[in-house]
């Protein structure tokens, strides 16, 4: 995933109810698993350097990101200079703006630091006290900006059009439209400020849910040998790969039983999530939490409903898979903890650091040599950081400020899954790039509608290559099967999280409880749904939304995988299909558009449009000839 960090006034003014910076770790679907034969670093002293990402090319000294933080807090103090005067001249206007930016690409700059650097060494006290002091810096810009927003939309319309005419406003005339555009829902001053005091209180869900994880305590089962071993939230999903059915029960019954206990405290957390969302969004005007949340990148309403509409007509599609799950696994009843188990035998061939780079370099060689060799050079270049610790965060992400070559966070061991992970993380690290080089500062933060595409579409070419060069059966049935896990874990998995969310926001929106039965109930009709009559929803799988940590953090977001999984199914065909033309297409504009227009237009310009629900149903037709091909070769002699 990529990590967000703030780049417009909008972004500020209206979101200011929501985390600074989302972090959604990223994990492609397992199917091997080889942590054993991956260096066990217990310091992050013992790791080379050269696995290492180089924060130095950001700051050289912590004296030096100092130095920053106080110029920036300085700046957002001298910011209110500009208040009652944005709409008196275009001059005013643009020197008001220009500022901003300044300001805005130091605190980018010097939030982005503190906080990776705690990242990988979490449990330091001075870079615990580095990251502190960044958030209060951000929440200080939060808070002397909160008044643009309204100051901006309570200019009269006549104005404000003289204003948009005039050459010097001409760089921000978008800017300022999308502002404009959200014109119905901005409040005075008083009252913006007022919200922008309360995002703290609109975080607690998150930071409750959070510490609440952590208390939860697990017990100890057996694994394939008999061995009794604690069961973590870290070590669950390698469980639930195991081949021995009894294990994959035993870790299922054992980590939902345990939420279990927790079931209200979860409820009602998620409950304050819900009814913060859906406060915010009629403090604002909005008819509901998904427009609040849709409104501010350009996206119609009707495109989530969309997805949701076309997933579920194509829901026997995921039931033919499981039913094929079901037999090539050779159980009786398939049950929820026989999901993850792989259904294609691989050789759980250790792949280093640096071979699995060179697969996501050669496998993404239909993406042009001036591509590649730029994602080369980025990997071997201090863009990276490989390998885990104990405090290291897990997961995996991209993350940088306009005025830094991208990052990626890795926790690599070996798998496949981690060459897919490298590919997808390079995947943002390389849109970044090309954004960042290619659009000024006030256009180049892309938003999240788009932020998934460009990864998935690595992934996808990757798989391509890996299958056209595969020699054997067996080797083209577990690429297949991977393939088809993304659909599954992506296309399916996320939007049935998304219609979940919008069951419990529509739900307590009408004035109904969500206690911890309703809430359980909602999401295993869900889940029933989704995976068919060959599937058995035990009742454990009710409690699976305590464990999704999007529902506590965010609001509405992980649609976004869903519809950037199917916009990049179709970007990748164009690529495959027509190569170089496609690929000077997409890298014209998409990857180096950033937030130069809306989301919509962007991917619409680059080749797919999703405002129908065309897309979806495309990647649904992949979907198929993938399950074709793979039943083909299971019924092979």
């Amino acid at each position: 995933m990529k990590k967000r960090a703030f780049a417009s006034i909008t972004a500020l003014a209206i979101a200011l109810t929501t985390v600074a910076v989302p972090f959604i770790p990223y994990s492609s679907p397992a199917v091997a698993f080889a942590a054993e034969k991956a260096p066990n670093y217990k310091d992050r002293s013992e790791i080379p350097d050269q696995y290492k990402w180089k924060l130095n090319h950001i700051y050289a000294t912590v004296q030096d990101w100092e130095k920053d933080v106080n110029k920036v807090e300085a700046m957002a103090n001298a910011f209110t200079k500009h208040q009652g005067k944005l709409g008196s001249s275009a001059a005013s206007l643009v020197k008001a703006i220009e500022d901003y930016i300044d300001m805005m690409r130091l605190n980018d700059k010097a939030y982005v630091y503190a906080n990776m650097a705690l990242d990988v060494n979490s449990a330091n006290s001075e870079l615990q006290n580095l990251a502190d002091r960044a958030e209060k810096m951000y929440t200080l810009v939060s808070e002397k900006t909160a008044w643009i927003q309204p100051e901006i939309v309570a200019i009269p319309d006549a104005k404000m059009k003289s204003l948009l005419a005039d050459k010097g406003v001409a760089p921000y005339k978008l800017f300022l439209e999308d502002m404009l555009r959200t014109k119905p829902h901005s409040l005075s001053t008083e009252m913006e400020q007022l919200l922008a005091k309360s995002s703290p209180l609109g975080n607690s869900p998150n930071n409750i849910y959070g510490m609440l994880s952590k208390d939860v305590k697990f017990p100890k089962i057996k694994d394939e040998s008999g061995k009794e071993i604690q069961l973590t939230r870290a070590n669950f999903i390698s469980y639930m790969e195991s081949k021995d059915q009894r294990v994959r029960k035993d870790a299922f019954k054992a980590y939902y039983s345990s939420l279990i206990g927790f079931q209200d405290t979860f409820a009602q957390t998620l409950a304050a999530k819900v009814k913060g969302d859906n406060f915010y969004a009629d403090a604002r005007n909005y008819k509901s939490a998904l427009e609040a949340s849709l409104t501010p990148n350009n996206i119609p309403t009707k495109v989530y409903d969309e997805l949701i509409d076309t997933v579920n007509d194509n829901l026997p599609l995921l039931h033919r898979y499981i039913s094929l799950k079901k037999k090539m696994l050779g159980v009786n009843e398939l049950h929820m903890y026989d999901i993850y188990v792989p259904i294609v035998p691989s050789d759980d061939k250790y792949i280093s650091i640096d071979e699995g780079k060179k697969m996501v370099v050669d496998g993404l060689a239909a993406m042009g040599d001036e591509y590649t060799k730029v994602l080369a050079e980025g990997l071997d270049a201090g863009w990276v950081d490989v390998y885990s610790t104990d405090d290291k965060r897990t997961g995996a992400y991209q993350w940088g400020a306009y005025d830094t070559h991208p990052y990626v966070l890795l926790n690599h061991q070996g798998t496949l899954d981690d060459v897919y992970t490298i590919a997808h993380e390079m995947g943002h690290a390389m849109q970044s790039y090309y954004t960042n080089k290619n659009q000024p500062y006030i256009s180049s933060n892309y938003p999240t509608f788009t932020a998934e595409v460009a990864s998935t579409m690595n992934e996808t070419l990757l798989f391509k290559s890996m299958y056209a060069k595969a020699k054997t059966k067996e080797e083209k049935m577990y690429l297949l099967n991977h393939y088809l896990e993304n659909f599954r874990s992506t296309l399916f998995r996320q939007t049935q999280f998304a219609e979940f969310e919008k069951a419990i926001h529509d739900k307590e929106q009408a004035g109904e409880s969500l206690n911890a039965e309703a809430i359980k109930k909602i999401y295993l009709d869900i889940n029933k749904k989704y995976y068919g009559k060959d599937m058995v929803s035990d009742d454990e799988i009710a409690m699976e939304w305590a464990r999704v940590s999007h529902f506590f953090n965010y609001q509405y977001y992980v649609y976004q995988y869903s519809t950037s999984f199917a916009a990049s199914q179709a970007l990748a065909k164009q690529i495959m299909d027509e190569g170089q033309p496609a690929v000077d297409r997409i890298r014209t504009n998409f990857l180096e558009a950033g937030n130069s227009a809306p989301p919509i237009d962007v991917l619409k310009a680059a080749g797919v449009d999703m405002s129908t629900s065309k897309p979806i149903e495309q990647a649904m037709e992949i979907f198929e000839e993938t399950l074709n091909e793979l039943e083909k070769l299971v019924n092979e002699k």
